[in-house]
């Protein structure tokens, strides 16, 4: 048993989003968590310049040339982009790879595992290009960004990208402009729970913010000052005879949802934070994620009634929505908290914050 000559493995945590779902592309701020779900890349460089890329988790395979231009084959071609987008800024790669891809990151399921994938696979290839560069987490997330999102006109925004890069729990600032806060707070025991319904998460994304994009379109026509970064929500009730119902019922959902993000994040900001007032407000905010913005589901709603009810803090659902995980705050009873979710269906899983994306000790191979 040996290793082989220039094996790498990184690995990248999943994330939820703590407060300010729906926020991100609005650029509103946000408060993110890693979690101890991660996915894995390994691999080691070939003779020719083919990457072929293993993904047993999906019984699926992929190869391109190096040689070739690189053509999109198919909708989120992320492989193929990641190496694109690194190309673009100065990477070259005299030889391919053989890789494999590991993860435990529930899929298509609201925890970041494709923006967790990208930037698994960025920091590999910068890592085994010519250039053999460890890139900055912020830089790693912002190429993860690109490859994700601009070279595919995603309506996603940035959270996912810079919450697994970094790792831990983080703030972020988008207006004036984009600034990261590491929050060095002890959250303890999570819930993930997984409810197995596949979401559309670029439908959802593209709806809630369409929507919202045109409300401030209408009102930033009748008022060249307004601003969603700025407006106070006491101000709402000024703008509703502009709007339909349905309207400024997302308005004043998304400003609720800025507001309860600034009063979480003054709170996580303390080493020892309240964690009954965190699991409170976590509440407050699936609230409006469910009335307002209307993106939870009957199975979501039955799984966090049951992790309330069994001991959660709080609960509340992740991601853009409509399917996917929900996640409970359980500092106690979280195999209670576990349990219960699972009698409704659920897939549960006991989670901490983790750290960011990092080099791994590649496993032996034959």
């Amino acid at each position: 048993m040996s290793k082989k000559l220039n094996e790498l493995k990184i690995s990248t945590p999943g994330r939820v989003c703590l407060f300010g779902e729906h926020q991100d592309y609005l650029k509103l701020p946000v408060v993110a968590c890693a979690i101890s779900l991660r996915i894995s890349v390994e691999g080691h460089r070939r003779d020719d310049r083919i990457i072929k890329v293993q993904l047993p988790d999906i019984s699926d395979e992929e190869t391109f040339s190096l040689d070739e231009p690189i053509i999109y084959s198919k909708e989120r071609d992320y492989l193929k982009s990641s190496v694109k987008v690194l190309m673009k800024h100065g990477f070259t790669f005299s030889n391919g790879f053989d890789c494999i891809v590991h993860g435990q990151i529930p899929i298509n399921a609201g925890t970041s595992s494709s923006s967790a994938l990208i930037v698994t696979w960025i920091n590999f290839l910068a890592r085994m290009s010519d250039q053999s560069q460890i890139l900055p987490d912020e830089k790693l997330a912002w190429l993860a960004y690109e490859a994700e999102v601009l070279e595919f006109s995603e309506p996603g925004g940035m959270m996912d990208q810079y919450s697994t890069s970094i790792g831990g729990i983080i703030a972020i600032d988008f207006y004036p402009e984009t600034r990261v806060t590491r929050l060095n707070t002890e959250l303890k025991t999570f819930v993930l729970g997984n409810s197995k319904q596949p979401k559309d998460t670029k439908y959802i994304l593209s709806h809630v913010k369409d929507q919202i994009l045109a409300v401030d379109k209408i009102l930033r026509n009748i008022e060249p000052e307004f601003s969603l970064q700025t407006v106070s929500y006491d101000d709402l009730r000024f703008y509703s005879k502009y709007l339909s119902d349905s309207q400024y019922q997302i308005l004043e959902g998304t400003i609720k949802n800025r507001d309860l993000t600034v009063l979480a994040r003054r709170e996580l900001i303390r080493k020892n934070p309240d964690h009954k007032l965190i699991g409170q407000l976590l509440n407050e905010h699936h609230n409006v994620l469910r009335d307002m913005l209307n993106i939870s589901t009957p199975k979501i709603e039955r799984m966090i009634k049951a992790a309330l009810k069994s001991g959660a803090y709080g609960a509340k659902i992740n991601g853009s929505g409509g399917g996917g995980c929900m996640f409970a705050y359980a500092p106690e009873d979280s195999e209670r908290v576990k349990d219960a979710i699972e009698e409704e269906g659920g897939q549960a899983f006991i989670i901490l914050p983790d750290s960011g994306s990092r080099q791994e000790i590649p496993e032996v191979v034959k």
